[in-house]
This record gives C-alpha cells, structure tokens and sequence, in this order.
C-alpha cells in the first residue's frame, strides 16, 4: 500500500489521505528524495526495488512510439523513477531533510468519520 501511495505522491506531488497513513508515508517520501539528491546506479536500483516498480515489457509497436518520442505507452511506473531522479532529487539539493508537509483538513472522511489531510512535498 506504501509504495503505491509513494509512487503517487512521487507523480503528482501531492495527495490526500488520513493523518496516520499521511505520518508513516512520510518517512519512505524523505527517503525517496534523500536516495535521489545522491543519483547513482545503486541509488537508482535501491529506489525501484523500495518503490516495488515494476517495468512491463514494449510491444514493438509502443517500442517505435517510444523511439519517436511520444512516451505515453508507458506506464506510471517508468515515469516515477525519471521524475524523481530527474526532477525531484535536484529541487532539493541545498535541503537537508524535511522535504514534505502535511496540510490537515477539516472535512473527514465519509463512511469511518476518520480526519483528512494533504501530504505533499515542498515547491522550493
């Protein structure tokens, strides 16, 4: 359940979920970030095996989209590992840690009254 949720964290940089689940992601999310400000080969490795991302297989004819240019055939798995190595690693490497926020909301949740927040990482 973690790593779908970090993998959508990691997509769309913000997501709405409860306080504790929000508390607990919070931990592997910093440690996304802390594995991408390093972007080697081992970091890389590491990060997919966390995040449990797994690469389908092209068909040839999404293998000569994908050549063209147009990366749409691609699942989010592929896309989450480019983004956070591509683009979120680099936005924080002047920080030293804290890299996300949590927002609580007063709405709760219909069915188990249970409190609603926002956790998303930081627009620095």
């Amino acid at each position: 359940m973690f790593a779908n949720m970090l993998k959508s964290l990691i997509i769309h940089e913000r997501i709405e979920t409860t306080i504790p689940k929000a508390k607990e992601l919070r931990r592997f999310a910093d440690q996304m970030i802390t594995l991408a400000k390093g972007n080697t080969l081992a970091h890389r490795r590491r990060a997919v095996a966390e995040m449990m991302v797994r690469y389908n297989t092209l068909t040839p004819k999404d293998k000569r989209a994908v050549k063209a240019g147009d990366t749409s055939s691609y699942n989010d798995d592929r896309n989450v590992v480019e983004k956070l190595f591509g683009t979120l690693g680099p936005r924080f490497t002047e920080r030293l840690g804290g890299y996300t926020r949590i927002i609580r909301q007063q709405a709760r949740r219909v069915g188990d009254n249970a409190q609603k927040c926002y956790i998303e990482y930081l627009s620095e």
